[in-house]
């Protein structure tokens, strides 16, 4: 009974060591805390398909910054412990309306810039055991005010899947004028999509294909 009881409290907490948060942006040479709008905690967000939390995380603090970056600069985020969990993640870009600091990032002004998704023999995902994501803004992206967006997509119980998601203010400036095609959030990932529900240990997946929109390129 005592061994039972030990077991049950090792894994309670080796899963809750499991969750992970991304706190610092990376932007150019520039590592901000501020500018993040940061999550109360760790846990994921569960609901996907509805509601705000989807956007940015649960009731996440005000960013105390906007951190300026020029397109065609490295951004990105850093997390505190190395991504555990199989399953894809993604970085995507929110062009803001008026200011950053003043948009809750509703609407359909979201699109991806990256994505880290699966490989095969043996499978797995490209993002396992990162402590960093990070791409580039793209050079033809406008000028002005974004939400950046992380996300990784926790795929380790079947048809429950767990976001972990992170945003920071940013403003682009020397941009272009490209014209990306722009997603909602909630909306971008339909309720049941097989690609966050799927089982990934059995049948062992042979494609997969990451949620969410095409990645934007520029």
């Amino acid at each position: 009974m005592r061994f039972s009881f030990a077991v049950s409290i090792a894994l309670a907490v080796h899963i809750v060591s499991a969750h992970y948060i991304f706190k610092p942006l990376v932007a150019g040479h520039k590592i901000s805390t501020r500018a993040v709008r940061q999550p109360k905690d760790n846990s994921p967000v569960l609901e996907y398909a509805s509601g705000t939390d989807i956007i940015c995380n649960s009731h996440p603090s005000a960013a105390r910054e906007t951190v300026q970056i020029a397109a065609g600069n490295k951004i990105g985020f850093r997390l505190d412990i190395p991504i555990y969990h199989m399953g894809p993640a993604a970085i995507y870009l929110g062009h803001a309306p008026r200011k950053v600091a003043d948009w809750d990032g509703r609407g359909r002004r979201w699109f991806k810039i990256a994505e880290w998704g699966a490989t095969f023999d043996p499978f797995s995902f490209t993002s396992l055991n990162r402590k960093v994501l990070t791409t580039f803004v793209p050079r033809t992206t406008p000028s002005g005010e974004y939400l950046v967006r992380v996300e990784h997509i926790g795929l380790h119980q079947p048809g429950a899947p767990e976001f972990f998601i992170s945003c920071a203010q940013i403003r682009i400036v020397n941009g272009g004028s490209g014209d990306p095609p722009k997603v909602s959030i909630p909306g971008y990932i339909p309720l049941g999509d097989h690609s966050v529900n799927l089982d990934i240990y059995w049948p062992i997946p042979t494609n997969y294909s990451v949620p969410g929109p095409a990645v934007w390129k520029g």
